[in-house]
């Protein structure tokens, strides 16, 4: 008896429960380098505007806000990317969490992305 209704109350705080509306993804992909002379910049950018775009179209079920290379690395004949994908709602809670991560003491804080505008491009 007590399982049955601890299983109808689940259920029924299930049923009601509001998913969450935030999207906030990360996502790795690759470019093959032995195609791509790294020494002709527009080769390059349109290689890895080709690969940003194919995990926009193929991997996300979102309209993303944001867009942000976290991290970019060669290992042998291949470039990894790391992305932040956010829509409005995740990029609003990335701020936030950004804002409370400035409340803490400096100990404790995560570190955060870099604010450097100048280097962003515009895909």
């Amino acid at each position: 008896m007590r399982y049955g209704l601890f299983a109808l109350m689940m259920i029924a705080v299930t049923a009601f429960a509001a998913p969450a509306s935030a999207h906030v993804v990360q996502a790795t992909t690759s470019v093959s380098l032995t195609d791509v002379d790294v020494q002709d910049t527009p080769q390059l950018e349109s290689a890895l505007r080709s690969a940003v775009a194919d995990v926009l179209a193929e991997t996300i079920a979102f309209t993303p806000t944001l867009v942000a290379l976290t991290d970019a690395r060669v290992i042998d004949d291949r470039l990894y990317l790391r992305l932040l994908i956010a829509d409005d709602d995740g990029m609003r809670t990335l701020e936030a969490l950004n804002e409370s991560a400035k409340e803490k003491p400096e100990s404790t804080r995560v570190p955060a992305l870099p604010t450097n505008t100048t280097d962003r491009t515009e895909l």
